[in-house]
């Protein structure tokens, strides 16, 4: 279909009209690139190298150049891509030559016009004058940032449509990007992108400005095609396959494996912030958690400490946590945490979103603007006392309470660390619909130096145990709120399961 034309001193307005009429007509998916290309294993794709050379804006010397990632395996369909430099706006060709390919045979299928699947971004490393990849976009709507010294983890998404859901979910996907060519002293830069999908399009402004920590401005215009039961807005995907929370499964000898180990939330409204470990359920495991005004949320890697993975080649000790913050009012609503099962690190199994009290109906436009942060765990700012690692065991009958559950949570933070040893730390410790809460006390863990709070509890016959439990010095709150859930297949994957 004929879409309107750029105007002059292209910016967000262009896109959005671009969404606006495609919203008016039918879904028309991507045309999927070759059989051979999309039967591609990742390692086979992976095989097929980029030439660092060939980055766009190398011979400019710019502290910005960008690589192109080939479609293939994963990647099942290419996408536009242009510059923009002041007025204009110039399609980026595809050349083959741009990439080394592990066989000829391989080479001489590749079509002339193949195209890119996505790209990535790359900056200079201040002291070392080396290019390190800090932006990436490649597959359905995804992005994944890393800060100074760290590798690509996990993921935002531009958006989720019904993700947990059992109508199925909708995977709506960029199409075009725009990318402004920054100028030689530029120490950000901003790129456009157009969303498609079946019930949804959208128009996007990304600006990155990269550092220790990688700092993504973005803001959304949003058209609704259909209603949507569940629009996730500000969506962040990651990993979690096991950790100290959970017994390793058969055949796994590094201590932990996962992108992402907790969840983290910030209800300005109540001033209350809430950890909640993450867990591969035996079962999809959905949650909401209500807050009254958004501060942010975001999937955190808090175990940045090599010896917790003893992986040389994942290096998930360098895996970014993300923390979104909203711009605006965002009005009352949920942060969703969606859990599915998973056999292999492989699968990005944990998606995290916001989901506004407002129902998302056709014909709508939904305008928001947020910052997602990539970069260590101390990006949310919080203060208080967080708690890092989670145990738990079964009740073995050693003069403790029969069905009965042991939790032993750790908390370490700039307060906590201030206080005396014999300090008079107590815990609260709130028990869920059927869950009994035995005991409960605090103790300073001097070895670690580490304030440990454990909890003995107990679920009724077939219920799930939930606990919620925090911090307290002289009625004041000095850690965040720990919420966890046990039961009915999660959180518990053992050897034998």
């Amino acid at each position: 279909m004929l879409l309107p034309c750029l105007a002059m001193g292209f910016g967000l307005d262009d896109v959005a009209e671009r969404a606006r009429v495609l919203a008016q007509s039918d879904f028309e998916a991507p045309e999927p690139v070759p059989d051979f290309l999309r039967e591609l294993t990742p390692d086979q794709h992976r095989a097929i190298r980029f030439d660092p050379a060939r980055s766009l804006w190398h011979d400019d010397r710019s502290r910005f150049q960008v690589m192109m990632i080939p479609p293939g395996s994963y990647y099942s369909h290419a996408v536009r891509l242009n510059v923009v430099d002041g007025e204009r706006q110039d399609p980026i060709p595809f050349r083959r030559d741009d990439f080394a390919y592990p066989d000829d045979e391989l080479r001489n299928r590749i079509p002339a016009d193949l195209g890119y699947a996505g790209f990535t971004l790359t900056d200079t490393k201040p002291a070392s004058g080396e290019r390190a990849a800090v932006l990436m976009f490649g597959g359905a709507s995804y992005f994944r940032g890393a800060g100074r010294d760290q590798e690509f983890g996990l993921s935002g998404r531009g958006v989720a449509i019904d993700t947990g859901l059992a109508s199925g979910e909708e995977f709506p996907t960029f199409t075009e990007f725009w990318l402004e060519r920054p100028g030689p002293d530029a120490e950000a830069i901003t790129i456009y992108a157009l969303l498609e999908g079946e019930s949804i399009t959208g128009a996007y402004r990304f600006a990155l400005r990269p550092g220790e920590t990688s700092a993504v401005t973005v803001t959304a215009r949003l058209f609704l095609r259909d209603a949507v039961e569940q629009l996730g807005l500000a969506p962040l995907t990651s990993m979690f396959f096991y950790a100290e929370n959970a017994a390793k499964p058969m055949g796994q000898w590094r201590p932990e494996v996962h992108d992402s180990d907790g969840l983290l939330i910030h209800d300005r409204g109540s001033g209350e912030w809430l950890w909640r470990p993450l867990v591969n359920p035996g079962k999809l495991q959905l949650s909401y958690h209500q807050v009254a005004e958004l501060g942010g949320f975001g999937l955190m890697q808090r175990d940045r400490v090599f010896q917790s993975y003893e992986d040389p080649e994942a290096r998930y000790d360098r895996r970014p946590s993300a923390w979104v913050e909203p711009e605006g009012d965002w009005r009352a609503g949920h942060v969703v945490l969606v859990a599915l099962p998973t056999e292999a690190e492989t699968n990005d199994n944990i998606v995290a979103f916001w989901v506004s009290e407002q129902r998302a109906e056709p014909d709508q436009l939904r305008e928001l603007s947020y910052r997602v942060s990539f970069g260590p765990p101390s990006i949310a700012g919080q203060r208080l006392g967080r708690a890092v690692p989670t145990f738990f065991g079964h009740s073995n009958g050693g003069g403790e309470e029969a069905n009965a559950l042991r939790f032993v949570v750790d908390f370490e933070g700039e307060e906590l660390a201030a206080l005396a040893p014999d300090a008079p730390v107590v815990s609260t410790v709130v028990g869920g619909e059927g869950t009994e809460v035995l005991e409960h006390f605090v103790q300073f863990i001097e070895p670690k130096a580490m304030w440990r709070l454990s909890i003995l509890a107990r679920p009724a016959p077939g219920k799930i145990l939930a606990l919620r439990a925090f911090l307290s010095l002289e009625g004041k709150p000095v850690s965040e709120t720990w919420i966890y859930e046990y039961g009915a297949g999660n959180g518990s994957r053992r050897q034998s399961d």
